[in-house]
């Protein structure tokens, strides 16, 4: 009998690692309508899954090997247009929420979640409606009138975020100490922060940069 009709749910569990694999399983077979039909460590394996056992609702990471999360839903998408996805992941960066959304995700949620929401939200995405929980749809909000930060803005926060002073930005990119200075204050205005520190610190936390290696 086709899952929709039978009421059960079935699930595809995609993360990078094998414990949170186990652990979802766990704690989704606990219920009495999921059942979980495969899993996988990255988004190739992921399609392989979906290939041999068709599922309702994805539930994976933002962050994995060989393929990043915005462009597995969308890979995933293609395969199966009514395909729901729910992704669980440590990131809540603006850029990777807004990304995931952008690319069709229907849920998103951290992995510090109580269970129950975890289970919650699978049901609900299965039902073909969002779940994103209220302190991320507050932050996206919050977001939406914040003026974006250019590339070459970007740039320069990245070296920043190196330890490097504006001067040393100045040589690195070859503009002057006043060009590279006023890029530096205007990156500080658009994060509203206070001083380089902070502006590196919510640039990665709103996931617009990486912390350098």
């Amino acid at each position: 009998m086709h899952a929709e009709l039978s009421g059960r749910i079935r699930v595809l569990i995609v993360d990078d690692h094998p414990v949170v694999r186990l652990g979802l399983r766990t704690l989704l077979e606990s219920v009495g309508n999921i059942e979980v039909t495969g899993m996988a460590g990255s988004a190739r394996e992921a399609m392989l899954e979906i290939r041999r056992v068709p599922s309702d609702v994805v539930l994976m990471d933002m962050r994995m090997p060989e393929m990043g999360g915005a462009e597995a839903i969308l890979a995933l998408r293609r395969m199966q247009p009514d395909m729901r996805i729910l992704v669980l992941t440590n990131y809540e960066g603006d850029e990777y929420i807004v990304r995931a959304l952008q690319a069709g995700a229907m849920g998103y949620l951290l992995k510090s979640a109580p269970q129950a929401e975890i289970v919650q939200a699978v049901q609900t995405v299965h039902a073909n409606q969002r779940f994103v929980p209220p302190h991320i749809t507050k932050r996206l909000l919050e977001s939406i009138g914040r003026e974006e930060l250019s590339q070459r803005e970007l740039e320069i926060l990245t070296l920043v975020a190196k330890g490097m002073t504006n001067k040393e930005v100045a040589d690195a990119l070859g503009i002057s100490d006043k060009t590279a200075r006023n890029h530096v204050a205007s990156c500080l205005m658009k994060l509203g922060a206070s001083d380089r520190t902070e502006a590196v610190t919510t640039a990665i936390r709103r996931g617009l940069i990486q912390l350098p290696e």
